[in-house]
Order: C-alpha cells, then structure tokens, then sequence
C-alpha cells in the first residue's frame, strides 16, 4: 500500500535556485529548498508555511478512530509486506526533505539543511542539520540514511519500495553528514524522491547482545526515527497512544512551526464502521473524516449535534481525484477482453446511485487523474502523438480520439440501452445466453466474485447490490464475499482476487509511483500496486517518457498519454468523487483559517489542528447543512 512521506524545511542560505538551472549550471549549487518545475514557492528566510497558525497553542490528547479499513495491528513496521502496521506510525518517521501543501512539487529541508544537485542531473548530495537526533538520542548521520535506503530496497521490505527507488542506484557516505544519492540516469523528481526517503536509526532491530533482528521479522520493536512522536502506549492491537517527544529536535524549524499540537495522540480500532461512528456519536473520540454521503446526510445526526458539541463542516479541496472503482484482475481470463470490461462498466448505473444513495453529492470519475489538468481531453496533442504514435498498431484506434465518457442513464440515456449495448459487445466477445446463463463456446458460465473486506462492506454492499442485479439482466452471476481485512490485505497482495474495490491515491505531479501502478513489471510483483495486472509495452514507454520529463509540457503530454491508454483499456469500473472533506468533530478543535491546497484530512488534523480553550470568531468551527454540490 503506497506511503507518501510529507512535511519539510530546513536551515537557510542566501539565494534560491530553480531546478532548472541546477541541472544545467557548470557547478553544482546546495540550496535550502528544490522545486521539480520552476522555484520554490518559499524564500531562504520564511517563518513558516502559510497554512500554518504559528501561534496554535501545545497541549491536549487528540483521539481518533481507523484512519482506514484496518481493525487491528500486529507491528509498528510499516515497511514490511506481512502483517498491519499500526495507525499513526508515520508519526514517528521523517525524510531529508518535506513537500509543502500549497505547492505540486517542491521540496523543503527538514533532516537536510541544505540540497545540491549536480550538473549532469545524475546525483544529489543532501548535508544533514547536526541537531536532527533520533528519538534515542543519537545523531542522524549519512550511514543511517544509506542503511535506510539499502534496507528498504531489500527483499526484506515491501516489494514497492525496490520498485519507487528503483532509479537511485546507491547512497554513498561522503561523510557523517553527507549523503549522496546516484541515479541511473537524469529525471527531474529524483532529487525530490530520494529527499522524501523515510528514515530510521541502524540501531532499530538490535538487541542487547548485538544481534539484529530481521527488518521482515520485526513487530513490537519501537521504531527509532526522528519524528515529533513516540509511541506511549499500545493495548492488544486495538488502541495505541503517541506522544509528543519533549526533545523533539526540530521543532523551531520553519517547516514544523505550528505543526504537531497535540500533546498525545491516540488512536482507537473498531470492528467495522457502524461501531465506529456509533462510537463518534457516543463521544468516544474527537474527530471523524466521513466518505460515505449516506452517512453524512443521513447518520451523522443527533443529539449531540443538535447541541453543538459535535460539529459538522465541509473543507474544500483541489486534490486529484486518484482512480476508484472496481479492480478488474487481469490476470483472470474472465477480463482479458476489453469488450467484456467494457459491458462490465455499461451495468454500473451511477446516476440511480447518485440519485438514491448519495444524495447527488458526487461525480463520476472519467479519468485517473480527474479534477486536475492531468486529465486527457479532446484530441491528442503533438507531443501526446509522439508518444502514442510509435505503438498505433497495438492501440485501439480510440486512443487517438476524444476521451471516452463514462455510461450515463439521464434521459435520454436509460439502463436499459446501455445493457443492450453491452449484450451486444458480450457476444463480440463470444458469450450468449443459454441455459438460464451467459455463457462461452465451453459452457462455461460468466460468473466472478467482488471481494471486499469487513470494514468497508457496510457502505459498499447496497452499492455492489445494484451492480450485482444489473450483471444478472445480462445472465452474469456475481457473488460478493467479506472477509476479515487482514485475510483481505493477503489476498490482494497475491492478487488473488477476481474485483475489488480500490482507491489510488491522487498525485499532483505523477513519478514513480505510477511505475509501481501500471508498469508490467510490477504486475509479477506480490504486493506491488499494480493489482490489476496490467502488462503493456505501450504503457512501460509512455511511463518511461513520463518519469524522464524535462519541463511542465512533457509531464503534461506523458500523462495525458498514459490516461487516454488507461481510460480506453476499461480496466476499472470507475466510482465517484467528492471536491470536500466531510469533517465532523468535537466543539474546542480549531484549524488555521488559511486551508492548504492539497491535502488528506485526517493528516490535517493530526499535524495542523489543535484544541483551545477560548475561541475567537475567525477561528471558531461553523456548523454547516451539507453541500449538494459535487
């Protein structure tokens, strides 16, 4: 599962210098900040980031409930493939550098204090601040960060790591402070994606004798990293308890002022999702980040809210939607015909769902990179022509045309016609109806399983319902099994799995990762994100292209390239999305009244909000009806 590892700053030096001219100057320059495209946002001498409150009071305990489907934990490793990690370990770790939320692609010193990239653009060279310290007390030296890098890019670690730093060929200790990357040939983002490295002390895993444990076998061994929290306590993998380093040693640099207020943060597991807002109206904890629109409309009512203790508010956000849907496992010979998949993606009725379900408060997805302008439209442009070009005679023709829409039931559109349409490309495809089922020239009949897990099925299971009686209008038999997550989590790593639902986080400026999501090499790689198996040599270009871009234009063709193959390939059947965070909470939490750009809610919270005793007018929370609009 994909980690981002954000935050940022570090100590100063006079002048700023884009990227640009760093790749390209006679000598290699160290600067305090880097931006992918153009220059950072914020000079050498800023305070602190704009969507801060820098005077935001310390103190309290933030108590916060499954941040995702997980129910339980059995390790505080997060990088290791087996087990769950508990929520909120991320809380512990730090980089060299941190994005800031207002900007698509910079990077801030935070372990570094300052950043030189060389003049080939092949390596960069990160100087560590000498008052960074581990939670033990030691200082962050240049072998930690190397011995980060080799561990994660190990056999020991999740395979996804190997694959998102696979571009960076090795770390050198060029002293105790300073650490090179080399990479494997000049890309914009790697600078800014070896900044983003997490961290941890050689030390974690050692015992007292001087053996180590195992980087795979590690559970309960508190990580030693950086970060401005330590684990306080944890009970039989339902609840755990962080607390605020008093010695945190980076808590004055500008890239952590008016961050990280809470004095504890605590974080408490349910079985499933009706216990856990149960519990939230019950008062059992502070704030809840709601995606589901019946719950929001519907269940996150009463007393308490009629009172104002518990709060309602809606935050905008300029997020990318990432791609959410059901998964089609290519790897299962039941999908491998883009007109099935396409038939599949005609029986989901999302205005009917819109309407009955979700109280009109969302939008179809139609791209893997909606609401931002990484979305392919119209026709292609010259430099998307030149990527696509080279592979027109394994493409459908489509690809050079106009984007696809998704199936649309508002009049004069009808379910009705849209599963004519796709009885008419299921028998394309060689399956009709015989024998009470739709069936191959085998006889075999077209029946596959949904797969989810118990923390989520609540809300999915009238949704998969109605998808479920329109598969069976077109003679098609699909079940829907709920498991236990941790049985769930092992099953989508082996990828054995016919449909699922995920969600792909949203990038602001796509890199590495999207090798990881869709690159064939990952296909054969447990754990990696490609669950849905895709394996095409159009695409490994069209990514090449995409991580090797030199300028904003290049990234812009690359990924409207990679959507336009992605969105014609039916891999998904594409869900929904929001432009708010549905945030519900108890009276007393405050947040800055500057909002950043881009930003996930629940890390919001923990880093950014804090509880007051008095509130003034401009910070105190506005109950608000929920929005209708999308």
């Amino acid at each position: 599962m994909p980690r981002a590892w954000r935050t940022a700053c570090a100590a100063a030096i006079s002048t700023v210098l884009a990227l640009s001219g760093l790749l390209i100057s006679p000598v290699a320059h160290a600067v305090y900040a880097i931006a992918q495209y153009g220059e950072p946002k914020y000079p050498p001498d800023f305070k602190h980031f704009d969507y801060v409150n820098p005077d935001a009071p310390k103190g309290g305990t933030l108590v916060l409930a499954n941040p995702s489907r997980l129910t339980s934990f059995d390790k505080f490793n997060p990088f290791t493939l087996r087990g769950n990690p508990a929520p909120g370990v991320d809380l512990m770790f730090e980089s060299l550098t941190i994005g800031s939320s207002d900007e698509v692609a910079s990077a801030y010193g935070l372990l570094a204090d300052d950043i030189a990239i060389a003049p080939d653009g092949l390596s960069t060279t990160f100087h560590i601040n000498p008052r960074a310290r581990f939670s033990n007390g030691d200082p962050v030296t240049a072998a930690d960060v190397k011995f980060s890098l080799d561990t994660l890019k190990s056999p020991q670690a999740a395979p996804q790591y190997a694959s998102y730093f696979g571009e960076i060929t090795r770390a050198v200790v060029v002293d105790p402070q300073t650490i090179r990357f080399e990479f494997r040939q000049r890309n914009r983002e790697l600078p800014l994606l070896a900044g983003s490295m997490p961290v941890f002390s050689r030390k974690w895993g050692v015992k007292p004798d001087g053996s180590r444990i195992p980087f795979d076998q590690m559970a309960f061994e508190k990580p030693i990293a950086s970060g401005p929290y330590l684990i306080d306590q944890y009970d039989n993998g339902r609840t755990i308890t962080y607390r605020r380093d008093p010695k945190y040693w980076g808590a004055a640099l500008p890239v952590r002022i008016g961050m990280n207020n809470f004095e504890r943060i605590v974080y408490k597991l349910y079985s499933d999702s009706t216990a856990r807002l149960e519990a939230f109206k019950a008062g059992e904890y502070d704030a809840l980040v709601e995606y589901v629109a019946r719950n929001w409309v519907r269940r996150d009512v009463g007393k308490k809210f009629d009172s104002g203790e518990l709060i309602k508010r809606e935050f905008p956000q300029h997020n990318g939607t990432g791609m959410q849907g059901f998964m089609l496992n290519l790897r299962r010979p039941l999908f491998q015909d883009v007109r099935v998949r396409k038939a599949l993606d005609l029986a989901l009725d999302f205005q009917w769902l819109n309407r009955q379900l979700f109280f009109n408060q969302y939008t179809r997805i139609d791209s893997y990179f909606a609401n931002t302008d990484l979305q392919a439209k119209g026709l292609p442009s010259p430099g998307e022509l030149a990527l696509l070009e080279p592979w027109r005679a394994k493409l459908d023709p489509a690809v050079f045309g106009v984007p696809p829409k998704q199936p649309d039931t508002d009049p004069p559109g009808s379910l009705r016609a849209n599963l004519l349409q796709a009885r008419a490309l299921l028998q394309q495809a060689g399956w009709t109806y015989r024998d009470n089922a739709l069936r191959n020239a085998r006889g075999e009949p077209f029946q596959f399983e949904i797969l989810d897990d118990s923390g989520s099925s609540a809300q999915m299971e009238p949704i998969v319902a109605t998808f479920i009686r329109n598969l069976q209008k077109l003679g098609i038999t699909a079940t829907f099994r709920v498991s236990d997550f941790a049985v769930y989590q092992k099953r989508l790593d082996a990828f054995d799995f016919d449909t699922t639902t995920i969600r792909m986080p949203d990038v602001q400026v796509p890199g590495s990762e999207q090798i990881d999501r869709f690159g064939s090499k990952a296909a054969d790689t447990q754990g990696s994100d490609n669950v849905i198996g895709l394996k095409s040599p159009a695409v490994d270009a069209i990514l090449r292209a995409l991580v090797q871009a030199q300028t904003r234009e290049q990234l812009l063709d690359a990924t409207h390239a990679l959507d336009r193959v992605l969105i014609h390939g039916y891999y998904v059947v594409p869900h929904w999305y929001s432009a708010t965070h549905r945030v519900a909470f108890k009276r007393g939490l405050a947040w800055p009244t500057t909002l950043p750009l881009y930003y996930g809610a629940e890390g919001w919270i923990t880093s950014m909000w804090w509880y007051q005793s008095a509130q003034t007018d401009a910070q105190k929370p506005v109950q608000t009806a929920p929005s209708t609009q999308p």
